[in-house]
């Protein structure tokens, strides 16, 4: 059963590449960057890409949409920012509720950084779950550690999901799914393309995960792995962070050598498949690797929703279990007082209580 996604705030592709893993048929990606259009034009030439701001899309033109899904700019929250909130000029949370209201899918999939996860932007974060209620959904946020599916990268990130009460019922975070995966796994053949005759022994000394990737913005940021603590991190691991190298290190790179990663070691550290093709020189194609949703995380989000929309839920033996559409169960209450259920590193995660059956 094929579902349909509109994604907002498009980006380089990363959560739509995900959510069509997970079994969703997008008929349309939102996107205002030409170069990342050209990016996902390229790598789906099926997907109907509309190139421009989402305060400007004709949302009437849409209905009976399963999931609308988005990565709004992030640098608003994070804390590598002025963390603005609301008052930055780049916060499309607004623009994207408008849309939600007009085409009312029947799930929503919002995620950003971290931060919005902070006590910092609680009164933020009240305001769209209230929203979101009042638009008839059961929302609830949680943050997800993208090393928990895949991922080989410390990527803490802040996901918002919002159901119809009757398919709230079914929805329960992913687990964990593994497996761990260290930079120098991951990348070991991609070190060696060139000849790099020390490849093998980088590798043995990158066996940690990395540190979250920075893509920067227009505004701020560079093809370079981070600021100090980054690179000090990276440098660790035996890369060396002060910039993104165009091919990887040849036959005559010394074997001790600390090489610098190619724009295809970042998309693969960030869980793209190695045939997903970036458009533009190698800022643009880095900022949209590195501002990216990671396509495995996205992928165990979309699956969850997935079973959720098509009422299923998960057995203790792991496998999804279908119930019947017409079968009776109680509503959940709708969006209150939340329940603290888990203390992060990255603040509270909340999710509306669920009452016993």
């Amino acid at each position: 059963m094929s579902l349909t996604a509109i994604e907002l705030c498009a980006g380089g592709g990363g959560q739509a590449l995900g959510l069509e893993m997970a079994g969703y048929h997008h008929v349309a990606a939102v996107e205002y960057e030409p170069h990342y259009c050209t990016t996902l034009r390229t790598n789906r030439p099926q997907w109907k890409v509309i190139e421009d701001d989402i305060r400007n899309f004709r949302a009437q033109d849409y209905s009976n949409v399963d999931l609308i899904a988005g990565g709004v700019p992030c640098p608003p929250f994070s804390i590598a920012g002025k963390q603005l909130g609301g008052d930055d000029e780049r916060d499309m949370f607004p623009a994207a509720l408008k849309i939600i209201e007009t085409i009312q899918p029947r799930a929503v999939l919002l995620e950003n950084v971290p931060g919005l996860a902070s006590a910092k932007f609680e009164d933020y974060r009240r305001m769209l779950m209230t929203k979101l209620s009042k638009f008839g959904y059961q929302p609830e946020w949680k943050v997800l550690q993208a090393t928990d599916f895949g991922v080989p990268q410390l990527r803490p990130r802040f996901i918002l999901v919002a159901l119809r009460p009757r398919d709230a019922e079914f929805f329960e975070w992913p687990e964990p799914t593994g497996p761990f995966r260290s930079v120098g796994d991951t990348l070991v053949d991609l070190m060696a393309a060139n000849g790099w005759t020390g490849a093998e022994t980088w590798a043995g000394r990158a066996m940690a995960i990395a540190p979250t990737i920075v893509g920067g913005s227009k505004k701020h940021g560079g093809p370079d792995l981070g600021p100090t603590r980054a690179k000090k991190q990276w440098r660790e691991l035996g890369v060396d962070g002060m910039g993104i190298a165009e091919e990887a290190p040849d036959e005559n790179f010394p074997e001790d050598g600390n090489p610098r990663l190619t724009v295809r070691m970042v998309a693969r550290i960030q869980s793209f498949p190695d045939e997903w093709e970036f458009a533009g020189k190698k800022t643009t194609a880095y900022r949209q690797v590195g501002n990216a949703f990671p396509p495995l995380v996205a992928r165990a989000v979309g699956l969850a929703i997935r079973r959720a929309l098509t009422r299923q839920r998960i057995q203790a033996n792991g496998c999804a279990t279908e119930m019947r559409l017409l079968e009776e169960h109680k509503p959940r209450k709708s969006y209150g007082k939340a329940k603290r259920i888990k203390t992060t590193d990255f603040g509270v995660s909340y999710r509306k209580h669920r009452p016993r059956h």
